[in-house]
Order: C-alpha cells, then structure tokens, then sequence
C-alpha cells in the first residue's frame, strides 16, 4: 500500500479537512465565484462594446487581477469572490477537489488578466486586442461555472506528474459508459443493465 504524499501544511492555497491528506478547495464555492465573476466582468465587456469606453473593462482587469493574486499569493480565505461564493454556497454540501490543480487554472487567470492590462495602459494595443483577451477570460469562467469545467485544471491534471485524486464531478475516477450505453444506477445494491 502506497503512503500518502505528504503535501506541506504551510500552503496559502486550499484548506485542511478531517480525513484528506491533501490541501482541497469546496468546488461549490469556486464556481459560485466564477459566475459573479463572470458577471461582473460581462457587464463591463458589454459595455466596452456597445460604448467604446473601456474604463469599466480596464477597472475590472485590475480587480480580476488583484482576485488571483491574493488566490495565488495570500491565501483563498482572504479573496473576496471566493468569500461570497461560500457564504452563498454554505447550505450546500462541499465538493472537496485537490488545490493543487488550481494553481495552474489561477495563474492562466492572473496572467490573462495582467496581459489585458497592459495591452490597455502600457503597450498601447488597439482595443479589439484587449477585449480579445477579456473575452477569452471570460469563456473560461463561464466554461466553470455553468458547466463545472476548469480548463486550467484540465490542463494540470494532464502535465503533472502527481494525478489529483479528487476532481470536480468526481472526474478522476469517473469512466462515462460508451457511447449508446445508459449510465448505471444502483438501485437496492443491484446495478440495472447498462445497455439501452
């Protein structure tokens, strides 16, 4: 039997739970972010497109980009639309997935986002560039948050040598059945036929 990998107690990202010998995130909490996040960041897009004034758009990349730097650096308990998405998500059960794959969905978030301002401040791109990226960013949270797919997550669960054990929709362990085939479903220890 394989000893559990000893993951440091110190990490910013995630918290401890009884039981887990990993840092994990509630998965409930992250998606509730991603979809006031990606409200918050829409309205501004919209409103850079249908106006040409990109102040709401540039307000917004500065707060996203202080939102994953305070994920990545600081700690998850301290950022503000993770702090809502829980309170909002509270009666729900937890969805624990490993933290460690959001390291590399946040840091896609933070990198995107400081791309977006710069190309409106200091490289001076035209704005069609900018709102590019904004909108790039924005397909990705709203990929989490109404579908429960992190693309950055997707991609660290395929480059790293450690595979997470805990993914959001139970995804790690989870094997769909073929294609033509029903999902099984145990009803009274019995599992039905699987073909339809």
């Amino acid at each position: 039997m394989k000893a559990p990998r000893e993951t440091p107690r110190h990490s910013t990202i995630g918290e401890w739970v009884d039981g887990i010998d990993e840092a994990v995130i509630n998965e409930r909490a992250v998606r509730a972010s991603a979809g006031i996040l990606f409200a918050a960041g829409f309205s501004a897009w919209m409103w850079g497109i249908a106006t040409g004034d990109l102040q709401p758009m540039r307000l917004f990349g500065i707060a996203f980009a202080i939102e994953m730097m305070l994920r990545l650096f600081i700690g998850t308990r301290f950022t503000p639309t993770l702090a809502l998405g829980a309170l909002i998500t509270r009666a729900q059960r937890p969805e624990w997935v490993d933290a460690r794959p959001k390291v590399l969905a946040w840091s896609l978030g933070f990198g995107m986002a400081m791309l977006g301002c710069l190309s409106l401040g200091w490289l001076g791109l035209p704005a069609v560039v900018a709102q590019a990226i904004c909108g790039g960013c924005l397909a990705l949270l709203f990929i989490e948050s109404a579908f429960g797919i992190c693309v950055g997550c997707a991609i660290a669960h395929r480059i790293s040598r450690h595979k997470p054990q805990r993914c959001a929709g139970d995804t790690c362990s989870y094997v769909p059945p073929p294609r033509g085939q029903r999902h099984s479903v145990a009803v009274g220890g019995a599992h039905p036929p699987t073909t339809s």
